[in-house]
């Protein structure tokens, strides 16, 4: 009983939602992976940089 109540209640609250366009969500998805890669590319950046400070040290 209570799960059924609550898949009722939840596809409810999912008519109310406002849906992206493809178009919006191309757009956010290309935000997506662009900054994936930013963040992705400043950690090995970073490890890179560490690494080689620790190789000088010891």
């Amino acid at each position: 009983m209570a799960l059924s109540r609550f898949v009722g209640e939840t596809r409810e609250e999912l008519r109310k939602c406002s849906w992206p366009s493809k178009e919006e969500l191309k757009g956010s998805t290309v935000v997506v992976l662009v900054a994936t890669v930013v963040v992705g590319l400043f950690t090995v950046g970073v490890d890179v940089v560490v690494m080689t400070i620790l190789d000088w040290l010891l």
